[in-house]
This record gives structure tokens, sequence and C-alpha cells, in this order.
């Protein structure tokens, strides 16, 4: 991709460089951790507000360098960068450096996200649909965006950012951008379409165009009030000892119409042989991946890969399967609970590990149920001492939940199921050796039990 830059960038980008390099890895939602960044290259750059004011704004998308990609690949970052001569206290969190030479020279530069006043300009923008620079701030015209919301910025997200205006508007900012169609925006906007209320439509969206390329940059929602997310909710309940069953069943539904709603909104597919068995392929190349980097994965090596195989099997016999639009990354922390009782789901970005082209992709819509049960098997493992059954309980309560709306309980399809939630706790073997060793045990216990051909 071609890069766009403004006359400032060379000396702006030098001088941003030995601070970038320090700050960006630490960052959680910085993708290339444990490899170090061997320089960047602006992609865009905007400037909000002036520089020589009181306070500066900048819009950078940057390219990350890191090996032993190639010299011109590298993730896309979308930065908000501050500039103030000194920071407060109350933004010491936020500091990315001193810049000591180029066009900043002097200024303290910082992650304006932090800040409320640089917050509420991304707001401002986007209520009078502005057009900055090569950014596009743009809003449904049906909604209204009222100003003197007060920002603040969410804590604890890990892929992205997230800022909270008043308790009214939720503004997601994606930090790793890359070109295309955007299923964060898409989907919403397509669920809005079929009046599915299970997901908070769209009021406002920040775009760009990059050498022709369109981005999806930020996608500001309605704020549910008072929500808990499923995760939260699950693990309160279990450390009460309380019964989470009703709530399943209740997440069950939500995710039900959902899917139902999003067969309706967007192209469906008909999964035979010829279509299903690279995605056969590609779960035994996962696994034989996993092996290799996760020992511990070998002596169940043949039993994982029999989940594969019998459904590889199931397509050779004439068996196929209904594709369509999914969430790509459903699990509690996906979910969130209203005051009311109402579950709703949020964030389709799908994983972004994953690139945007596969995320797009009509899939079996047991995808999501298999990432929903192995979160209700994280959930149990997560208390001390662990509640017996509670897993079990709850996993069948979403799959009866599931079937009060669709008709179709995904239990009625073991082998499917089965596949689908063995690549699922595959994955998660590697990740957790990788970064959190601890919780190891919890996949493992799932690997055992989904090695054997009785996928009960």
């Amino acid at each position: 991709m071609a890069e766009t830059v403004s006359p400032s960038t060379p000396a702006l980008l030098a001088s941003l460089d030995p601070l970038l390099r320090e700050w960006l890895p630490r960052q959680r939602w910085f993708a290339g951790k444990g490899s170090p960044v061997t320089g960047f290259s602006l992609v865009a750059e905007t400037e909000l507000l002036p520089a020589d004011s009181r306070l500066g704004l900048r819009h950078l998308l940057v390219r990350a360098h890191q090996p032993p990609a190639p010299a011109e690949a590298g993730d896309c970052y979308q930065l908000l960068i501050g500039v103030r001569e000194a920071l407060p206290p109350r933004l010491a969190p936020a500091l990315i450096g001193h810049v000591t030479e180029g066009p900043l020279a002097g200024q303290t530069v910082y992650d304006a996200l932090y800040d409320p006043r640089p917050a509420e300009v991304l707001l401002e923008a986007l209520r009078t649909r502005a057009r900055i620079g090569g950014l596009r701030f743009e809003r449904d015209p049906g909604q209204e965006i009222r100003d003197g919301l007060v920002a603040r910025l969410m804590t604890g997200e890990q892929s992205n950012s997230s800022v909270v205006y008043g308790d009214t508007f939720i503004l997601k900012l994606l930090r790793r951008v890359v070109p295309g169609v955007n299923p964060d925006l898409e989907i919403p906007l397509a669920l809005a379409r079929e009046g599915c209320a299970r997901v908070p439509a769209p009021t406002a969206w920040l775009r760009s165009e990059v050498a022709g390329e369109p981005y999806v940059l930020a996608v500001l929602q309605p704020f549910v009030r008072g929500a808990t997310d499923g995760w939260e909710l699950a693990l309160r309940e279990l450390a009460k000892g309380e019964d989470f069953a009703a709530e399943a069943r209740a997440l069950g539904r939500a995710t039900a119409e959902v899917h139902t709603a999003l067969a309706r909104a967007l192209p469906t597919a008909t999964l035979g042989h010829s279509q299903l068995e690279p995605q056969v392929a590609g779960m035994v190349e996962r696994l034989a991946a996993a092996v290799q980097a996760v020992p511990a994965l070998r002596p169940y090596e043949d039993g994982l890969r029999s989940a594969y195989t019998a459904l590889g099997d199931l397509a050779a016999e004439g068996r196929t399967w209904t594709a369509q639009r999914i969430h790509g990354d459903l699990h509690l922390g996906q979910c969130l609970r209203a005051p009311s009782g109402q579950w709703s789901l949020i964030d389709f970005e799908g994983e972004p590990a994953r690139p945007l082209a596969e995320r797009r992709m009509p899939q079996p819509t047991v995808r999501d149920v298999a990432g929903m049960l192995r979160s209700f098997d994280y959930a149990a493992h997560s208390v001390t001492p662990p509640v017996p059954g509670w897993a079990a309980v709850c996993r069948a309560a979403y799959c009866s939940g599931y079937a009060e709306i669709t008709g179709v309980d995904p239990r009625t399809d073991p082998v499917l199921l089965r596949a689908y939630e063995t690549d699922k706790a595959v994955y998660e073997v590697v990740y957790e050796a990788r970064h959190r060793p601890d919780w190891l045990p919890v996949p493992l216990s799932a690997v055992r039990r989904l090695a054997t051909p009785d996928p009960t």
C-alpha cells in the first residue's frame, strides 16, 4: 500500500520514532509483542488541533516495522497524539515522551484519549459530520448527538480503546487497522436495518481513505447504562454460589436472534465437501502446529484430529451445512446484560489476528456457539474452589435457549459442534502456553474431553 504523508512528515516521524519505539510495545493493544520495533512509516497524518495552541492534537496512522517481516510490511496502528508543554499529574499515565527535535521540539506528547478535551473534539467532529484532511466523520442522519457530554476513557480493554461520553455514547477506536470493510461497523449497520434490538445501532463512525483504500477507524454507539458484561456477571454469580442457568438460557436466545437477523440481512452460503475440505485441512494444520508448540498436546493429537476427520467424512458422504455471517469471536465478555435483564452482543470485529477477508466469510453459526461454550468452561475454572457441574449446566441451558429461537439445538449436530469446539480449545492451549501458563490447565481439561470420539 502506498504511504501518504504531509510535508512535515519526515521531521515529525523522526522526532517521534525513539519515543514510539519505547511506548508502543507497552500498550495492551499492541499486537507485535515479543519482537522489537525497528522503525516506523507514516501512512497518514491529520492535524485536529494546531500544536501552536495550548493543546495540540494529531491523528496518525503509523506502520510499525518488526522482523522478520519485510520492510514494506508491518501492522498499521491508529494513534491520537496530544501535544502540551507539560502534562498535568492526572495525565501522567498517558505520557509518550518529551520531544527534543523536529516540529514538536520542546513539547510533551501523550495518548490523547486519556484527556477529556481531545476526546470531546472527536465527538464534536462526529456530531457536525466534519471532514478534516483525509478523515471523514459520519453520522446516521436519523440520530442526534448533543454537545456538552463529558468524555472518560474506559480501562481494561485489550485490542482497542473505548471512550464513554456522559452515560449516552461509547466510542470504540480501533487501534490496529486494515483497509477494507470492517465487520465492526458493517454487521451492526446490517442488524439495525433488520430492527434487531440485540445489538446497539451505530450512531456515527469515522472513516478514512488512504491511497484509494478505505479504512474504518472508529464506531460510536449508544452506551448501555448500568450494564454488566457476561464475564463479570458469571464470576459474580459463581462467587456467590448462585445458579447461572437462566442467564445462560437468555444468552442463548439473544445469540440465536442475532444469528437469525444476520441470515436475513446478509448473504448465506451452502457448505458441501468442496467448501468444507479446506476448512478441515486448516484445522488439521493448526493442530499440528499447536502440538509442535505445546508438547502437552501430543498424547491427545490423534483423538483431536479425529474430531476434524469425522466432519470431513460427513461432508464427503454428501452432508451440507448452511454458512452465514456470525459474530466471529463470541464469549461472555462480548455480551452485556442491561439492568432490565436484556442481553446485547457487542464487538463484531472478529478475531483481530485473522485476515479481514476471513473474518467476513460466511461460517457455520456453531462457531459462535462453540466460543460461548468454551467461555462457560473458562468461567467455571476461574473461581476457587471450583463449582462442580456449573459449566455443564450453563452449556446445556445456552443450547436450549438457542433452540427456543431457531428450532434447532446445536447439540443435535455433535460432529460439527465437536470440530469447532476442538479448534477453539487447541487455539486456547497455544495462547495460554505463550501468554498465561497458569491458565493452561483450563483448555487442556477440555482437550481431554474433546479427544474422545463421543462428543458428550
